[in-house]
């Protein structure tokens, strides 16, 4: 594999920092994905809230953090100045968290290709410029400049390939949260909305009571 590298030119050096950097990236968001929690709690999170009970509510994020229900926890704690601002806020905190390196991966995926087919066209101009001084007469020399255009050619596709699947599972996984924390957003704020008006009537019927006739 060395002497492949090797063979291939200068140009690897940044196809290999590429790969380098794609796999650091897949290790660090597969593990993060892995130990992710399940959302079993997000819909037993709400069903509390509707209840009143934002203290065992706010519990459960306590037992098992997980991204969703800080951003459910947000609001409940902002229920009586704007909760839909809140859980926006630290929805989108909690977003750039789960999409960290994905960008620099989409990079990558783009970049090395390129360098790939950059390195193919040094190998080739330098297998025409032997050719051009030495003539045909050294077929070994010319076919050196051409095997190293293919080795940076594949190993820039190669790398590209490698980080393309997990790159497109991983963005699944992000759309997939994206839509879980619209939606369950959305079920807090009836939720808190509801325990408000609820509070609310009880007060203003717990004092019409109280009032003499």
């Amino acid at each position: 594999m060395i002497d492949i590298l090797i063979a291939g030119g200068w140009m690897m050096i940044p196809i290999a920092l590429c790969s380098l950097i794609a796999v650091s990236i897949v290790l660090d968001r597969g593990w993060y994905f892995y130990h992710m929690p399940t959302n079993d709690n997000a819909d037993h999170m709400v069903r509390l809230v509707a209840k009143g009970k934002f203290t065992d509510a706010l519990a459960l994020n306590e037992r098992e953090p997980h991204s969703l229900l800080r951003v459910l926890s947000a609001g409940i704690h902002s229920r009586s100045s704007g909760p839909e601002k809140a859980m926006e806020a630290e929805g989108m905190a909690e977003l750039t968290n789960l999409k960290r390196g994905l960008p620099a991966l989409d990079t990558i995926i783009t970049l090395a290709p390129l360098l790939g087919l950059l390195g193919t066209i040094i190998g080739m101009i330098d297998a025409f410029g032997i050719m051009a001084v030495q003539g045909i007469g050294q077929p070994h020399a010319v076919t050196g400049g051409v095997a190293e255009a293919l080795i940076c050619t594949a190993g820039g596709i190669f790398v590209a390939v490698i980080a393309l699947v997990p790159y497109n599972y991983f963005l699944a996984r992000f759309e997939r949260h994206t839509e879980l924390i619209e939606y369950y957003a959305t079920r807090m704020e009836s939720a808190l909305k509801e325990t408000t008006e609820n509070t609310t009537s009880a007060t203003a019927n717990h004092r019409k009571k109280e009032s003499p006739n």
